[in-house]
C-alpha cells in the first residue's frame, strides 16, 4: 500500500537556513578508512549513496536500495528513465536512491498504465516539498534536491553522496549542490556524473528561443520534425525548463553557469555525451548530439575551470534516452522519403544513454573512482 511521507517543518526548515547538526553516529565520511586496506571503512560506505536525479519533463518515483515499484510486466520498477540505472549500480553494490520528480505541481503520482513505460504500486510518496518539478526552473529544482538530500541523512543516516544526473537532472545535481554549500548541509557532495545534460543549453531549448533555426537542422528531417514537436510539447507543459534550457540564459558574463563559480570547487564531474545524430559541417555547438544535447552541451565544453574545476569526459553513439530511441522508431515507420535512414531503425534501448551498458560501466566508473579523481589530469577524454 502507498503510503505519503509527511515533510516537517523542521526538515525543511534545516536546508533553508543551513541550521544543520550531524549526530555523532553519523560522523563517518569517505575520509574514514579501513586499517588493514586503506580503503573506505564499512561504516563510510554504508553512509555513502548515489542519488538519480531524473531529467526534464520526466517523472520518477522516489525509491531505496530495497524499495521499489512494481516491476509487474509493462511496467519499470523507477520509472523509464531511472531504471536501467539503478538496477544496474544496485548490481555492482551500490547503495541508490532515486529522487522523485514530477512533470506537475505535487508529488509523484502513479502515470497512466497506456502512457510510456509507467510505474505503479509504488510503496513510499514523498511530499511536494521534497519533489522536483521537472518541467520548472534550475534554481527551483536544485532547492527541491537539497531538501530531499536532508531526507535521506534524516532518516536513512546519509551524509554523502554521488549525484548521477540525467539532462536537466545534472543541472539540478549542480545547482543542490549550490544550495548545499551554503546552507552548511551535514551531507558531502562527493561526485557528480552528467548523462546528456544541457550544461550550456538544449538544442530544441535553443531552436525554441530563436537562438537557431531550421537551417542548423542541415536537412535533416528527423531534427525538423523533432524540434516542431516539440516546441509544441514545451508550450503545453512548461513551468520554466526550457526558457532556461538556451544559451543566452546559461552562458555569458551574466549567465547561470557563471554564478556557479565555488560550487564544484573539490568535486569530480564526468560528463557523458551522446552522439547518434550527426550532420557533416553543421555548427559543432549543436552536432553531434543525441537528439536533444549536443556533445559540445554535455561536456560543457565553453564552460570555464572556474566553474567546473576537474572534469573527465565520454561520449558514445547514444540517444538521449529509451524514450527518444522509440521515437525516432515511430518516426521511421512513418517516413516515406527515398533511401536509407542514418541512424538505421529500430534503435534499442540499448542506444539509450541512460540504459547502455557502456554508458553505466563509465558511470559506476566514476563513483569508484571519485575519491582519487582529482589526484589525475583535468580534461581527460574532452578532446
Amino acid at each position: 500500500m502507498n503510503r505519503v511521507v509527511a515533510a516537517t517543518v523542521a526538515a525543511v526548515a534545516l536546508v533553508i537556513t543551513g541550521c544543520t547538526s550531524t549526530p555523532a553516529s553519523d560522523t563517518a565520511s569517505d575520509s574514514a578508512s579501513d586499517g588493514a586496506t586503506g580503503g573506505p571503512s564499512a561504516a563510510a560506505q554504508e553512509n555513502r549513496a548515489v542519488v538519480i536525479v531524473s531529467g526534464g519533463g520526466a517523472r520518477t518515483p522516489f525509491t531505496t536500495s530495497t524499495e521499489a515499484c512494481s516491476d509487474a510486466e509493462g511496467f519499470l520498477s523507477a520509472g523509464n528513465t531511472a531504471t536501467g540505472l539503478r538496477d544496474y549500480l544496485l548490481s555492482q553494490g551500490k547503495q541508490v536512491y532515486t529522487a522523485p520528480t514530477m512533470e506537475e505541481f505535487g508529488p509523484v503520482v502513479d502515470p497512466p498504465a497506456d502512457s510510456y513505460q509507467p510505474f505503479q504500486d509504488c510503496p513510499v510518496t514523498l511530499p511536494e516539498a521534497l519533489t522536483i518539478t521537472s518541467s520548472g526552473d534550475i534554481g527551483w529544482g536544485g532547492e527541491r534536491l537539497a531538501r530531499f538530500v536532508q531526507y535521506l541523512h534524516d532518516e536513512y543516516g546519509v551524509t554523502d553522496v554521488d549525484f548521477v544526473g540525467h539532462s536537466n537532472g545534472g543541472l539540478w545535481s549542480r545547482a543542490a549542490t549550490w544550495v548545499m554549500r551554503n546552507t552548511d548541509s551535514p551531507v558531502t557532495v562527493r561526485s557528480i556524473t552528467t548523462l546528456g545534460t544541457p550544461h550550456e543549453g538544449s538544442v530544441e531549448g535553443r531552436f525554441q528561443a530563436g537562438e537557431t533555426t531550421d537551417a542548423a537542422c542541415m536537412g535533416d528531417q528527423f531534427c525538423l520534425n523533432f524540434d516542431d514537436w516539440w516546441v509544441d510539447y514545451a508550450d503545453k507543459g512548461d513551468k520554466g525548463i526550457n526558457r532556461e534550457d538556451t544559451t543566452k540564459y546559461l552562458d555569458g558574463p551574466d549567465g547561470w553557469n557563471s554564478s556557479q563559480v565555488g560550487t564544484l570547487d573539490g568535486i569530480p564531474v564526468t560528463l557523458l555525451a551522446g552522439t547518434m545524430f550527426d550532420a557533416e559541417g553543421g555548427d559543432p555547438t549543436l552536432w553531434p548530439y543525441d537528439g536533444v544535447v549536443s556533445q559540445y552541451s554535455a561536456w560543457a565544453t565553453g564552460i570555464a575551470d572556474a566553474v567546473i574545476p576537474w572534469r573527465a569526459c565520454w561520449s558514445g553513439p547514444l540517444t538521449h534516452s529509451i524514450f527518444l530511441s522509440d521515437a525516432y522508431n515511430v518516426w521511421a515507420e512513418k517516413e516515406a522519403a527515398p533511401g536509407p535512414l542514418t541512424p538505421e531503425p529500430p534503435l534499442g534501448w540499448q542506444t539509450g544513454i541512460t540504459w547502455n551498458t557502456d554508458a553505466l560501466a563509465r558511470v559506476n566508473q566514476a563513483i569508484d573512482n571519485a575519491d582519487t579523481a582529482l589526484t589525475t589530469p583535468n580534461r581527460q577524454g574532452c578532446a
